[in-house]
């Protein structure tokens, strides 16, 4: 496993990559980190580079002040440009899943594969309602990954969290949606409270040739609370894909 701090402008990415294939990014949601992902990343680095990015303001890159998704959505295309990536199967949970459509919309030749997470982008309520119910959301899920919720929610400290909260309400991706030209999966938890499933289905509509699959019995933190099928989910879409370009002569 390696890591290293992306730098551009001021602003900082934390990325921790291991596995060797395709490469797969993971974008974490709102008070979230790698650690978020711990029960995917051994399932894909199997077959996969599998790069885990920590936004500014979270994780590893906590001491920096949190980005607007559409800046955090640059400077992760502007990751990927300076790393090369190519075929990139891009997976973003909650408003990692907002902040991967603009990187969809503002790098198509990069993201062949869009796996998109109960993701925010079309939500719309009062900034300090979304607050509340990230408890809830945490408790309806595996209650043993509470501890992390909680942990990661403290070292994001509730300025960024305040502050990304009220501009993900605020910021809509329709503008994104037409430019998306990845193969796109949408995956949403069936008891989600934070983001509902009627936005997934939005989402669903609104993307031509997307997926939808709801996956019972799981909340928000979907990837969490049934990894096996989440896991299951996003491999036979990776599957599903062929190979991907530039593999034939």
């Amino acid at each position: 496993m390696s890591s290293r701090t992306f730098h551009q402008d001021g602003r900082s990415l934390h990325v921790t990559a291991s596995g060797e294939g395709p490469p797969v990014v993971l974008i974490h949601g709102l008070s979230g980190s790698r650690g978020w992902w711990r029960y995917n990343i051994p399932a894909l680095r199997g077959r996969s580079r599998v790069y885990s990015l920590e936004l500014s303001g979270y994780g590893h890159a906590r001491r920096q002040r949190s980005l607007t998704v559409r800046d955090m959505a640059a400077l992760v295309a502007a990751w990927m440009d300076d790393e090369n990536l190519r075929d990139v199967t891009l997976v973003g949970h909650s408003m990692g899943g907002h902040i991967s459509m603009h990187v969809a919309a503002l790098a198509p030749q990069r993201v062949r594969n869009l796996v998109l997470v109960c993701a925010s982008g079309l939500l719309r309520s009062q900034a300090y309602l979304t607050a509340l119910h990230l408890p809830r959301a945490a408790l309806i899920g595996r209650k043993r990954f509470l501890a992390r919720v909680l942990t990661d929610a403290v070292r994001a400290g509730p300025v960024n969290l305040w502050r990304n909260a009220v501009d993900l309400l605020s910021d809509s991706v329709q503008d994104s949606l037409p430019l998306i030209r990845a193969r796109t999966l949408i995956v949403w938890g069936e008891r989600d409270v934070l983001v509902p499933l009627a936005l997934g289905q939005l989402l669903h509509e609104a993307l031509p040739g997307s997926r939808l699959e709801v996956i019972e019995r799981a909340g928000h933190i979907v990837m969490v609370d049934a990894p096996q099928r989440f896991n299951r989910l996003l491999l036979d879409f990776m599957d599903a894909g062929g190979e991907p370009a530039g593999t034939h002569d």
